[in-house]
């Protein structure tokens, strides 16, 4: 049976007209490595972002799950490592809602580590030419959020499963309309680098299952 990947992007937010975590995964390819691939938007939303992610692995039962979120400012996609118990927000959520020094969860650890292959996925990337790193913040914000349910999920419910979370650039588009353009990387482009983590999460994944690849 082929391995039922969830991919996720986010709602534009801030003020962007688009987010180009969710313009890459749109156009990602149905199967990779002979996965199936699940697409799905979340809003950028404190705890309704986690309840629709939660939703949409009780419909789909994936075995590796992965938020994708934009990271405004950085300079390469960003494989998170951690995700943290914290909610404090450097800007509203798209309800208006901005939590401040609160815990994600009354009954969960400070932090929790992905249990994807991050590494690999990283030097994926990397051999595809596109700029990567292993990241050790996801921030305070939505993308913290979610990784944190879902982490969080995979230690209390769903234990077989493999989740994370991975921060892209602004898309070219986003950077050329402001005053002192960030980094930047095109959409195609950080869809390849997408395709490339995942390959590498779905390989290690029959890896270790025994199968062939």
């Amino acid at each position: 049976m082929a391995v039922q990947v969830l991919i996720t992007g986010f709602a534009p937010f801030g003020g962007e007209k688009i987010n180009p975590a969710w313009e890459a995964v749109e156009i990602l390819p149905d199967q990779i490595e002979g996965a199936n691939i699940v697409k799905a938007q979340l809003p950028v939303l404190f705890g309704r972002g986690a309840e629709v992610l939660a939703q949409l692995v009780a419909v789909h039962r994936p075995e590796i799950t992965i938020c994708v979120g934009q990271a405004g400012g950085r300079a390469a996609v960003a494989v998170e490592r951690v995700a943290v118990n914290l909610r404090d927000a450097a800007m509203p959520d798209n309800s208006g809602n901005a939590p401040a020094d609160e815990p994600i969860m009354a009954d969960g650890p400070a932090a929790y580590f992905s249990n994807l292959p991050t590494r690999a996925m990283a030097e994926a990337i990397r051999a595809q030419g596109i700029p990567a790193v292993l990241s050790y913040s996801a921030g305070t914000y939505v993308c913290n959020d979610v990784m944190y349910h879902l982490l969080y999920w995979i230690d209390k419910r769903w234990p077989q499963m493999q989740g994370g979370f991975i921060h892209v650039p602004y898309d070219i588009s986003q950077a050329a309309g402001k005053p002192s353009p960030p980094p930047s990387l095109p959409v195609p482009v950080i869809a390849r680098a997408l395709e490339a983590a995942i390959g590498a999460a779905v390989r290690a994944r029959r890896a270790e299952a025994g199968v062939s690849v």
